[in-house]
């Protein structure tokens, strides 16, 4: 079945119609100015999806993991405890990436690759223009 594309020139027309609703499939696509047209109007989209816009990137791997357990709270204050692992500390890396990676640690343990985690700080670090 072939999909129908609405604009926001589409839902305004159909709302000075008359028609308030509409009624969004997996054949209905909206664009992102219809869906904020459909907003401003007060214009209903009936779906069985969740209500997010036609940009929102979609994540379920994060929706899985929030439903699979839920994360510990950490209290900032509070020493790391001993039976942790301590982060080993490479040659030439700041203290503010030792102590992202403590933190890292601390809140995820022995979940996170180590190599992938030390790629990901420095990534960060460098981008925000820490080092």
């Amino acid at each position: 079945m072939p999909k129908e594309f609405y604009t926001e020139k589409d839902i305004e027309d159909l709302f000075q119609r008359g028609i308030r609703s509409l009624k969004v499939t997996e054949n209905v696509v909206l664009t992102e100015l219809a869906y904020e047209k459909a907003q401003r109007l007060d214009f209903q989209l009936i779906t069985d999806r969740a209500d997010t816009p036609p940009a929102a990137p979609v994540r379920p791997y994060i929706s899985e993991q929030q439903s699979r357990r839920p994360v510990p709270t950490i209290n900032a204050a509070a020493p790391v405890s001993e039976t942790q692992p301590k982060p080993a500390a490479a040659q030439g890396e700041s203290d503010i990436e030792n102590r992202i990676r403590s933190a890292v640690i601390a809140r995820l343990g022995n979940q996170v690759d180590a190599k992938l985690l030390d790629s990901i700080i420095q990534r960060v670090v460098k981008g925000v223009g820490l080092k």
